[in-house]
Parts: C-alpha cells; structure tokens; sequence
C-alpha cells in the first residue's frame, strides 16, 4: 500500500484567475500519486472571506458563516478535482467516514471543509488522522513559521524546526495568527500531538511540496514528542 500524505493547500490557489495554476497542480499530484497517495484539502482563500463578510455584514450568524466557508472550500475542491479528471475521486467527500472510503478507492481525493468550526488546518489533521497518513504538510502563504509575521516585520526569523508547545504560545496571541499570516489553529495542534503525525508547514508552491515529499528539509517541520 503506498504511503498517504495529506496536504492542506492554501485558498489562495484557487482564488487566481490563472486557470494554469490548477492544472499545474493537478499535473504535481498524478505524478507524487505514483508514489504515494495524496489527500487534499482546499481552503477557503479571499473568495471565502469576501462571501463571509458579506453575509456578516448581511445578518447572518457565525454557524452559518461556518457553513458558507466549508461550502466555498468544497467548490475550491471540486475545481481541483475537474483538473485532475479521471485521477480524482469524482467530488469532495462531507464527513470523515466518507473521506475514508474515498481514500480506499485509491484515487486522488481533494476535500473542502467538514465540520462547522473547525477550521481547514483542523480538518487536514482530523483526516490525517483517520487515513493514518504519514505526513501532513500544510502549504500556506508563507514558506514556515516565523517569531513575527514576515509579512509585516523584515527581521522577522524563521524557524527550521519549531516544539509543539511553543508554536501553541506563538498561536494564543492575536499579531501571531491575525490577518493572513495563516499557520495552525489549535485543534489541528491538539490532533497532531495526540497522533503524532509528521507535520511541516511550508510555502504553497509545487517546487517546495515536491522537496518536502522527497524528504529534503524545506520550510518549519513540528517536533513531536516520542511516543
């Protein structure tokens, strides 16, 4: 049985206008599915934030908020899917059972979000988990995890390897997770200290997944506690 990798991919992705970008891909993933099977996880990117704060400013309420995000993820992933054809599981599976028999199938699967309130970090570890996948890369904006977000402060530092603990103190203040500087939340933490999945955050871009599944360090990998 090959090897499984989760990977979370940035909504930045499928908010270009740039059909390129999902083909490019599209035709990554067939080639890692070689050797080994990818499970994805779309995010939700600007056009998520852009429905939600619509529907904010409309009246909606925070749990259908919830529910509008996971929609639009699941529309992100079905974008990748119709790029992948044939090699994708045919839509994005809507509970954790379902991703499981996706995953039996021995297709590429791509996924949107689950469970309102859980974010798409926490549902890529939730899944993680239940397909028992060796690794879990997050791709996001950033090409790590930094001690301040690049974005704002140029001497900001990033780290090649980065304890549970302290990326948990790092993510309880607001300057560390506000805006898009996007990294982890807490429940994906919790789920990946409980079932010590190999976790690296690194940048959304095909050249570093490529390194991180050939094993080359690239971006911040999560150290784990031994079981």
């Amino acid at each position: 049985m090959k090897k499984r990798i989760v990977i979370k991919l940035s909504g930045r992705i499928f908010s270009t206008d740039n059909v390129k970008v999902l083909k490019d891909y599209a035709r990554f993933l067939v080639k890692i599915s070689k050797v080994c099977q990818p499970i994805i996880v779309a995010g939700g990117g600007n056009i998520a934030r852009h429905y939600i704060n619509q529907a904010r400013s409309s009246g909606a309420d925070e749990s259908s908020l919830d529910e509008l995000g996971i929609e639009i993820s699941r529309l992100n992933a079905q974008l990748l899917i119709y790029a992948l054809q044939h090699n994708a599981y045919p839509h994005p599976p809507k509970t954790l059972q379902e991703v499981r028999i996706a995953v039996d199938s021995g297709c590429i699967v791509v996924a949107g979000g689950l469970h309102p309130g859980h974010s798409t970090n926490g549902t890529a570890a939730l899944i993680a988990e239940k397909v028992k996948a060796t690794e879990f890369l997050n791709a996001t904006d950033v090409d790590g995890v930094y001690d301040m977000d690049p974005k704002k402060y140029k001497k900001a530092k990033k780290f090649k390897r980065i304890d549970l603990k302290s990326l948990r103190k790092m993510l309880v203040h607001e300057d560390s997770i506000a805006g898009s500087y996007d990294l982890m939340d807490i429940l994906a933490l919790k789920i990946i200290e409980r079932s010590k999945i190999k976790t690296r955050i690194l940048k959304a871009d095909i050249k570093s997944l490529e390194k991180a599944i050939k094993g080359d360090s690239v971006g911040t990998e999560i150290i784990l506690k031994k079981k």
